[in-house]
């Protein structure tokens, strides 16, 4: 937790409750996030789609109740996102190796190029965006992140 002491002199520190300072972090990071969402490596992916891909190299070979954990959603939606990831030739499915009745799904080096594309994309739209801001500024970002990290985690 933040001390007063964390802030510089004459700078006042938000209250966690104030509706105003809540609200304007909030705007700010859902229109940092949906402008992200525009750079994609495959735009016929859905975003759960993309997020699944991404946890499956994540977690590797993984159960599609695996899967659905940790993607926070019900399972009859996860096999969904799984079925569109291998009509796209992203993920395969394969037999567990100790339980037949089960399956494992896996991502496949075409869905890795996806992933690797669309990574590029953001982080080239990203570091255009900050070569646009001044130096206090990325210093600002910079010390930022550790914080958004932590609240994102929660």
């Amino acid at each position: 937790m933040a001390s007063d002491t964390d802030h510089p002199a004459g700078a006042t520190r938000p209250a966690p409750s104030d509706g105003e300072f809540a609200a304007g972090l909030r705007i700010a990071i859902l229109r940092l996030a949906r402008r992200l969402r525009v750079e994609r490596g495959d735009e016929s992916l859905t975003l759960s789609q993309l997020s699944a891909l991404a946890s499956l190299e994540q977690l590797g070979s993984c159960s599609p109740t695996e899967l659905a954990e940790a993607e926070r959603v019900q399972p009859p939606s996860m096999t969904r996102v799984i079925a569109a990831l291998e009509a796209h030739g992203y993920a395969v499915r394969a037999p567990h190796e100790r339980d037949r009745r089960q399956a494992v799904i896996a991502i496949t080096a075409e869905g890795r190029r996806v992933l690797d594309e669309t990574r590029r994309l953001r982080n080239a739209w990203i570091a255009q965006a900050l070569g646009e801001l001044s130096a206090k500024e990325l210093a600002q970002l910079a010390a930022a992140i550790p914080v958004l990290a932590r609240l994102a985690e929660r």
